[in-house]
């Protein structure tokens, strides 16, 4: 275990010394500068497996569209409190020394920052968040070695990919489902990332990659430890999500099992750490779910979550969000359930009667919310679901401005500005109604109509599925 005090305090922002003239470009990105060029010296020596390689992670082009990526992404700070604006000035002052001691072997990460985010069935995901520099380096590492990679990558393989995206992996499942392969093997691992066997992990690279500073330098982010309220823990397994690089390993890592998936013949689809197989038969399903597992647990020395993993029809089952059902012609995708009610969560918190946010804040929050949901869920069947979470949402927004008037004599003057009569005015406004009953009533359905909802910014889904679909 490091010294965490003297591990902190070697990372401070305005760190005397090493001052250097540097210059800086102006970037692709509008608003993002260039990182200062650490050396005009490196040669690309060697191909790309052999002694080069590290100097093609440091290459300045590299470095600065790393430092374009992880500036642009934001995130939060890590152990030692730097923030992504406070990057580019400790790069101008340290850059040619980290690059220094990245090539010589000396560098040392930091270890990452420990959070906690809660998962809808109760449990909680372990995000590690590392350094805005080690993100940097991280970055660069991941441009360089991903093209290599990508050509050894199967075709079944979707997640954090280049061009690649749930929705392909989907249709892909579809394809399988409508050719007769309607059972499926859900897969699920326990806490992948964070129990990834790192001498497996390390040989796997090793085969592909023979610059031994750079498998040195990823196996220092591995074991780069994790911090816990304030002390810091080795690892000694796992590749810690949050990561710039843990995509690229978690896909190498796979990639095995992608290998042994295609070797039998199996049709499938894996999405990180996501993996659906396609079988003709209960019979055929249970005999590849043990079989797999038994490979999974045995050669990559992964867990498989028994509680989760299971054998059953697709239109049962959730993959990456979605289902599917049987429809005349064939089979349809349709949003699982699960989602509808973690976004339903989502648009009650924005829409919540005692979130002081302004209208128009509110609608513009909404709209992202939903241009969002809608862009990712649109190859669903989704236009009878869309109309209901309209129908829904456009209540909790009329709740929400009879909230907001709050005094009778409020709510009479905006009826009345709204076209309502003087006398009915006057009664809506005295209503003994809760808000909520009175967002369903004919009293706001008269008045905030959906058609003014509409002048005011209210996006819904039915107009945004129509659009993507």
């Amino acid at each position: 275990m490091k010294d965490t005090k003297e591990y902190v305090e070697g990372r401070q922002l305005h760190k005397e010394g090493y001052l250097q003239e540097v210059r800086v470009e102006l970037g692709g990105n509008a608003g993002v500068r260039s990182i200062p060029s650490m050396s005009d010296k490196d040669g690309n020596g060697g191909n790309e497996y052999a002694d080069g390689l590290l100097e093609r992670i440091l290459d300045r082009n590299n470095m600065n569209m790393a430092y374009k990526r992880v500036k642009g992404n934001k995130g939060s700070h890590g152990v030692d409190g730097m923030t992504v604006d406070e990057l580019l000035q400790y790069l101008r002052q340290n850059g040619g020394q980290i690059r220094e001691s990245i090539r010589n072997g000396e560098y040392r990460p930091n270890p990452v920052r420990r959070v906690e985010i809660p998962k809808p069935d109760g449990g909680k995901r372990l995000l590690g968040i590392p350094t805005v520099l080690d993100r940097v380096i991280q970055q660069a590492i991941a441009q360089v070695l991903t093209p290599i990679f990508e050509r050894q990558f199967s075709d079944n393989s979707y997640g954090f990919r280049p061009n690649r995206s749930a929705k392909q992996a989907i249709m892909k499942c579809k394809e399988y489902i409508e050719a007769g392969y309607s059972w499926s093997v859900d897969i699920d691992l326990a806490k992948y990332f964070d129990t990834v066997n790192h001498d497996k992990l390390m040989r796997l690279l090793s085969e592909t990659i023979k610059d031994s500073r750079v498998l040195s330098l990823i196996r220092k982010y591995l074991q780069s430890g994790v911090m816990i309220n304030g002390v810091v823990m080795e690892t000694e397994e796992g590749t810690p999500q949050g990561g710039n690089l843990s995509p690229l390993l978690s896909n190498i890592m796979l990639n095995e099992l992608d290998k042994e998936l295609t070797k039998r013949g199996l049709k499938f689809c894996r999405y990180a750490d996501d993996c659906n197989i396609y079988v003709r038969s209960s019979k055929a399903a249970n005999r590849v779910m043990a079989s797999i597992t038994r490979f999974i647990e045995g050669e990559l020395r992964l867990q498989v979550n028994q509680k989760k993993s299971t054998v059953d029809r697709p239109w049962k089952l959730k993959f990456l969000g979605f289902s599917f059902y049987r429809k005349k012609g064939g089979i349809g995708i349709r949003v699982h359930q699960k989602p509808v009610v973690k976004l339903k969560q989502r648009l009650k918190e924005i829409t919540g009667r005692s979130n002081a946010m302004s209208m128009p804040q509110r609608m513009a929050k909404l709209k992202q919310v939903i241009i969002g949901w809608v862009n990712y869920f649109g190859i669903a069947d989704m236009g009878k679901l869309a109309k209901s979470l309209d129908m829904w949402l456009r209540r909790r927004i009329r709740m929400c401005f009879w909230k907001q008037w709050k005094k009778i004599k409020t709510k009479h003057s905006n009826l009345m500005a709204l076209g309502t009569p003087k006398h009915k005015a006057w009664e809506y406004a005295n209503t003994r109604k809760s808000y909520w009953r009175t967002a369903g009533s004919p009293i706001l359905h008269k008045t905030l109509t959906n058609e003014h909802l509409a002048k005011i910014g209210f996006q819904s889904f039915s107009e945004r599925y129509s659009f993507v679909h």
